[in-house]
């Protein structure tokens, strides 16, 4: 029946009992399938993860310039890490720096929503801001 149409006998599920088999056009099916992932990868957004680095003495207009960067880059629709790295017997003062960080993270509270509070991993404090919908 396949050839007299001049379509191909395309096996759809050979484990099954009987197997299942459709008569259709091969090539056209192939086509419409490149072309349904090409639009599908069209419309897909990826999302970059950018990365902005503080340290526990961080002076303010330091940390307002670091600031605007990362709202440039929620505005633009990537994501933001925020790393605090200590050094040396900066570790002993944890807290300074989750200071730091809470008034980050307060600064950019318009532009994003923390997607994963600070947190130690080391020497460093890790925190993650998605941009906001």
């Amino acid at each position: 029946m396949a050839i007299d149409r001049n379509l191909d006998l395309v096996k759809i599920a050979p484990m099954a009992k009987p197997p299942v088999c459709r008569i259709m056009d091969y090539g056209k099916y192939k086509y419409e399938q490149a072309k349904k992932e090409k639009e599908a990868r069209k419309n897909q957004k990826v999302v970059n993860v950018k990365e902005i680095r503080l340290s526990p003495n961080i002076e303010e207009h330091d940390m307002q310039v670091k600031a605007n960067q990362a709202i440039k880059f929620l505005k633009a629709g990537d994501k933001v890490k925020v790393t605090l790295r200590f050094r040396g017997r900066q570790l002993a003062n944890i807290g300074l720096g989750q200071r730091v960080m809470d008034a980050f993270k307060e600064i950019l509270s318009e532009a994003g929503n923390v997607e994963k509070a600070a947190k130690m991993e080391g020497r460093q404090l890790i925190m993650f801001i998605a941009p906001k919908p």
